[in-house]
């Protein structure tokens, strides 16, 4: 399941892309598979270790010339010089980090001088009612931290020097499906009703039918789950 959308955030065979808290890895392995130089960034062992075994077993099906890494590393501290990736992607990251501002800045850094960076993190509303159906939903250790308005994640972004390019919002189904276990409990997976809405979530990820695909086009701007930010660093830096 992909936040980010490709056709608005295009990656061509050799470029040199960062997924920063790529967790289970499922935009690394899109970039991958698109012929990208994939950099999967995490701080969790366990996850690069499953995300490294993957490139590996996608290895033979993948362009030629792609190549990809899983990289343990701090959002914070980013381990590559300035300018090193043509793009770089974020999902649903930023609201797990206290120091979010600090690692904007890491992303602009790294980011090449006209490349491309996008940014999603759950949208305000939908995780507005989760927050207020289940403390258990954010309260653990690691978990969401913070909840963002749109307006203040581009501003804040556009502080690091970035130029906001355009965004959407994404996986409108999905946030039923969150309420759904918070009202019962996050951990609650055996209730039937959770169990029946998962079926429904994957048959529509496997399936992709015309009807869902629309349904959920339509319900994005009202529901989607998450929001989705395109930005550009300028080819010429404010210093200069």
């Amino acid at each position: 399941m992909l936040t980010v959308d490709f056709e608005q955030f295009p990656v061509e065979p050799g470029d040199v892309v960062l997924d920063m808290g790529c967790g289970g890895g499922r935009h690394a392995f899109a970039l991958y598979q698109r012929g990208a130089h994939v950099v999967a960034l995490d701080m969790d062992a366990a996850e690069l270790k499953d995300v490294a075994g993957m490139f590996a077993a996608l290895q033979p099906e993948v362009p030629a010339g792609a190549a990809a890494q899983a990289v343990r590393g701090d959002a914070y501290r980013l381990p590559f010089a300035d300018s090193t990736f043509d793009k770089v992607i974020a999902a649903e990251i930023l609201e797990h980090l206290p120091a979010d501002t600090v690692a904007m800045a890491e992303l602009a850094r790294v980011c090449k001088p006209g490349g491309q960076i996008a940014v999603t993190v759950p949208r305000w509303l939908p995780e507005k009612v989760c927050w207020a159906l289940s403390e258990a939903y954010h309260s653990n250790e690691g978990g969401h931290i913070r909840i963002y308005r749109g307006t203040e994640l581009r501003e804040r972004l556009a502080a690091t020097g970035l130029q906001v390019e355009g965004g959407h919002h994404a996986h409108a189904l999905h946030a039923p499906y969150w309420w759904l276990k918070c009202a019962v409990g996050v951990d609650n997976a055996e209730h039937a009703l959770v169990k029946a809405y998962h079926r429904l979530l994957v048959w529509d990820m496997m399936r992709a039918p015309r009807l869902t695909r629309i349904g959920e086009r339509l319900l994005n701007p009202l529901i989607g789950k998450s929001v989705v930010v395109y930005l550009r660093k300028p080819a010429v830096t404010r210093a200069a």
